[in-house]
């Protein structure tokens, strides 16, 4: 968890802030900054505000607990960074398998993270990959954004379960889904 000038550390609360942050932390890592002041990760106040001053909020969202979603880091990314993001929406009645070439492409032409927030299944997560099986089942690397603590070990994380393949029929069925698809090539793939 990153910290932030509120003081808010409740655990389970603030998965979108954590995954936007950690996709803010991979585009300062992969691409030149809109600003100089944009070389940090920003804080909860920092969105928040970001959020009011380009009017997506109104001003009591300030300083508050609500949170944000895929739209709102949308709207970040492209305030604080100049990155354009694709969004992906997957609606109820969809399989998320039915995406799968699309993530695909977009872990092959830019390798980033990618946030996935829904309705239903209303927790941020981050994924950081996609597997398809021989048998053409659909795994995503998730990264959970609820971890709180300090690990002692990778495996740590593995065992507890915060970065895990899930298979896409794992997710919530009766909920809808938006992903945010940050278009800035990783330095890897941009070389």
């Amino acid at each position: 968890m990153y910290p932030d000038d509120l003081h808010i550390f409740l655990p389970g609360w603030g998965c979108g802030y954590r995954t936007l942050q950690s996709i803010c932390s991979w585009i300062i890592a992969n691409g030149p900054p809109k600003t100089a002041s944009s070389g940090e990760v920003p804080n909860i106040p920092t969105i928040q505000q970001t959020l009011v001053e380009i009017k997506d909020k109104p001003e009591r969202f300030f300083g508050s607990r609500e949170w944000i979603g895929t739209l709102e880091a949308i709207y970040v990314i492209d305030t604080l960074y100049d990155v354009s993001c694709k969004v992906l929406h997957i609606a109820r009645s969809d399989s998320i398998a039915k995406h799968a070439d699309t993530l695909r492409d977009y872990f092959e032409q830019y390798g980033g993270l990618i946030m996935m927030g829904g309705d239903m299944d209303a927790a941020s997560k981050g994924i950081a990959g996609i597997h398809v099986s021989v048998d053409q089942d659909v795994y995503l690397l998730v990264v959970d954004p609820h971890f709180v603590g300090r690990i002692k070990t990778k495996e740590e994380l593995y065992t507890k379960e915060y970065v895990k393949w899930q298979k896409v029929e794992d997710f919530v069925d009766s909920s809808f889904y938006n992903l945010c698809l940050p278009m800035l090539k990783s330095r890897e793939l941009a070389a």
